[in-house]
C-alpha cells in the first residue's frame, strides 16, 4: 500500500487530513513566549487577534521526530512524502533526516514540492488520487515532479516588517517601502528557495495586471489550477479573483485563508497568486 503524507503548508487541519486519506505533520507558531501547533491550538483568525494586541509571532517547521513518528505509523507500507518548498523552511530538510532515521528508508521517497500552500495542497491531493486509481509509486512521483515545475506563485504583502524579520526582505528595502506605500510583488525562485522582486506598482490593481501579463506569457488557462490565499484580506482577494476571471476564460480559481505559519511569514492582509498545470485524470 502506499501512503501519503505532507505538511500543513498544505493548508490541511489534522481533522482534514483524517478525511482526505492523508497524514500531516503540522508547522508551528510562537508568540507571547508560547507555542502553538497551527490549527490544532490557534487558527489564523486567533493569530491575527494576538498580532493586533502587539505580539510578533515567529514560524517552525514540524520536529524531526513528530515527521519520525508519522513514517513508523505506517511500518509495512510504500510512503510519498510532499514537502513544502525547501530552502523557505527547514520542513523538507526535518522529512529528510527523519526518512533516514527509519529503520525502513528505502520505502521512503520525500518530495520537494518547490512550492507551498495552494500549488501544494493540490500535489497531495493529486497524489491521494493517483493511488486510488492504482498508479505505482514510481508513476506516482514522476507524474508530481512534472507537474511541480509548472507552478508560479506570486505574494503581494501588506505589511513589509513581516517579510523583514522572517528574511525574506531587506530591512533597508522594506523601510523605503512602507514609507513610500510601494505595492511589492514577490515572486518565488524558480527552484523554490526564495522570494525574488518581480515588480514593484502603486496600487493593488496595478500588481495584478503585472501577474496577469506574466501568466498570459506563460500561457495560463483553464488547463491550470489558480489559488489565492490570503492573510484576512477578503476584499482584495475579491478584486484579484475578479482581475483573474476577467483575463483567463473559464479559470478554475481557489480561494483560501493562510494558515498561521505563513500569515507569520507573509503578514496580515497579504494576498498569494498561485498556479500550477492540472493533471490529465483531474
Amino acid at each position: 500500500m502506499i501512503k501519503i503524507l505532507s505538511d500543513s503548508s498544505t493548508l490541511y487541519s489534522i481533522k482534514e487530513e483524517q478525511a482526505n486519506n492523508i497524514d500531516i505533520a503540522p508547522l508551528q507558531v510562537t508568540i507571547n513566549n508560547k507555542t502553538y501547533t497551527e490549527f490544532e491550538d490557534i487558527d489564523s483568525k486567533q493569530l491575527i487577534d494576538l498580532i493586533n494586541e502587539g505580539h510578533v509571532p515567529k514560524s517552525s517547521q514540524p520536529s524531526i521526530g513528530k515527521v519520525l513518528e508519522l513514517y513508523q505509523r505506517y511500518p509495512e507500507d510504500e510512503i510519498i512524502n510532499i514537502s513544502m518548498a525547501d530552502g523557505l523552511s527547514g520542513t523538507f530538510q526535518s522529512a529528510y533526516t527523519a526518512k533516514n532515521l527509519d529503520e525502513n528508508s528505502e520505502r521512503i521517497e520525500v518530495i520537494n514540492s518547490k512550492t507551498l500552500c495552494g500549488p501544494h495542497r493540490y500535489l497531495v491531493d493529486l497524489a491521494v488520487k493517483l493511488v486510488e486509481k492504482g498508479y505505482t509509486k514510481e508513476r506516482i512521483i514522476k507524474d508530481i515532479k512534472e507537474l511541480i515545475e509548472s507552478s508560479k506563485s506570486f505574494l503581494i504583502p501588506n505589511d513589509f516588517d513581516f517579510l523583514v524579520r522572517g528574511g525574506r526582505l531587506s530591512h533597508i528595502v522594506g523601510k523605503i517601502g512602507s514609507a513610500i506605500k510601494l505595492v511589492p510583488v514577490l515572486s518565488l525562485s524558480k527552484d523554490g528557495t526564495t522570494l525574488e522582486k518581480f515588480a514593484t506598482t502603486r496600487s493593488f490593481k496595478k500588481a495584478m495586471a503585472k501577474i496577469c501579463d506574466y501568466l498570459h506569457e506563460l500561457k495560463v488557462d483553464d488547463s491550470y489550477k489558480i489559488y489565492i490565499t490570503h492573510g484576512f484580506s477578503e476584499n482584495l482577494a475579491k478584486e484579484a479573483k475578479e482581475i483573474l476571471l476577467n483575463k483567463i476564460k473559464n479559470a478554475d480559481i481557489v480561494t483560501r485563508i493562510l494558515s498561521p505559519a505563513f500569515i507569520t511569514q507573509g503578514g496580515p492582509g497579504c494576498v498569494a497568486i498561485q498556479v500550477i498545470k492540472r493533471h490529465v485524470i483531474d
